[in-house]
């Protein structure tokens, strides 16, 4: 029987460095599903995979428009 992952979500919006990498560090911390992120600048981005990767977990970016503003999802599974 496969076990259910359940995904957390991070809305990260509007948060400037380093509050979106310290608000993934508490969700991976208190979570150990996949997380999905949400960041609207590019060095939350990059911020926030970097740290996701040294943590352990492969990570793949999407890049979107949402009501006409940049929108970083980065999706977060930990290896393994």
């Amino acid at each position: 029987m496969s076990e259910e992952r359940k995904m957390m979500i991070v809305d990260a919006r509007g948060l400037s460095c380093p509050q979106p990498v310290i608000a993934v560090k508490r969700a991976i911390g208190s979570h150990c599903g996949d997380t999905k992120v949400i960041v609207d600048n590019f060095a939350a981005k990059e911020n926030v995979a970097r740290y996701a990767e040294a943590m352990g977990y492969d990570v793949s970016i999407e890049e979107q428009m949402e009501d006409g503003a940049r929108e970083f999802r980065l999706n977060l599974v930990k290896k393994g």
